[in-house]
């Protein structure tokens, strides 16, 4: 007999993780799901996220339960796909429309932080963003304007800075010896060495597969590459200076960072 739950969702970039709680709170079940976005009006986007939702409507059978609620938090959602991505979750896990709740991942996380109006949350994952939910229920968000534009400080503006540097030195000396190591596990990363593979990888991939370059630059400042490690530090300075947006515009509050690039290497905390 299947069992009923309330299912929660982070939707990121690079991963989804989902947990499922009885109604005493108790967590019932946890698991990954792939990355995907809320940008369901792309077809390609709209396929990853109804492939992450399948996979995780699939664990959810295999452990006996049945989502009474969903609550999910999906990397950029927002009110003009609001229809479309709520009739998606709806469908693939069998769950009603009213009894699902979406928002964007940055608000869940903020929610799971502070209090409204009690801190200033900066998060650096595949992208980086701030944001400061005030009492009245108003956002301030800084940054999170994809790689297109910035997200700086994130890992996929670690790894495509660390790209332009290495192919920089290319340019200059006919060769990576400026920065060794970076290059290497760069290219062990992608799988090789010639501009054709690195090409493919970066435009043929999306923002969370860019975004996992950050661990070959994280490995390569192990290793004393001088280049990585400066790019780390540009990586700290970048989310430090939205914390210092957020101060400026919302008022001096405790900051809350979050996000796995915070957990790339010793340099950028």
């Amino acid at each position: 007999m299947s069992r009923p739950i309330h299912l929660g969702i982070d939707v990121g970039g690079t991963a989804s993780r989902w947990v499922a709680c009885a109604d005493s709170g108790e967590i019932v079940a946890r698991g990954k799901a792939g990355g995907a976005t809320g940008h369901v009006f792309n077809p390609a986007e709209h396929e990853r996220l109804r492939l992450a939702l399948t996979a995780l409507a699939q664990d959810l059978a295999a452990a006996g339960c049945t989502p009474c609620s969903v609550t999910a938090g999906i990397t950029g959602y927002g009110t003009a796909v609001a229809q479309q991505t709520t009739a998606l979750v709806s469908t693939v896990l069998n769950a009603g429309r009213d009894s699902i709740v979406l928002l964007d991942d940055m608000a869940l996380a903020y929610m799971a932080v502070f209090a409204p109006g009690e801190g200033h949350l900066v998060s650096a994952g595949t992208g980086s963003i701030g944001l400061h939910i005030d009492r009245h229920n108003a956002h301030i968000r800084v940054g999170g304007r994809g790689i297109l534009i910035d997200d700086a400080g994130s890992g996929s503006w670690i790894a495509l800075r660390a790209l332009d540097r290495i192919y920089r030195g290319l340019d200059q000396s006919g060769s990576f010896d400026a920065s060794p190591a970076l290059a290497r596990h760069l290219f062990a990363a992608i799988g090789g060495q010639d501009w054709s593979s690195v090409r493919q990888f970066v435009y043929g991939g999306d923002r969370g597969m860019i975004g996992s370059l950050a661990v070959a630059v994280a490995q390569a400042a192990d290793e004393g590459d001088q280049v990585a490690q400066a790019i780390l530090r540009e990586a700290a300075g970048e989310l430090a200076r939205l914390a210092q947006a957020l101060i400026a515009r919302a008022g001096v509050r405790p900051v809350g960072f979050i996000g796995r690039v915070l957990d790339l290497h010793p340099i950028v905390r």
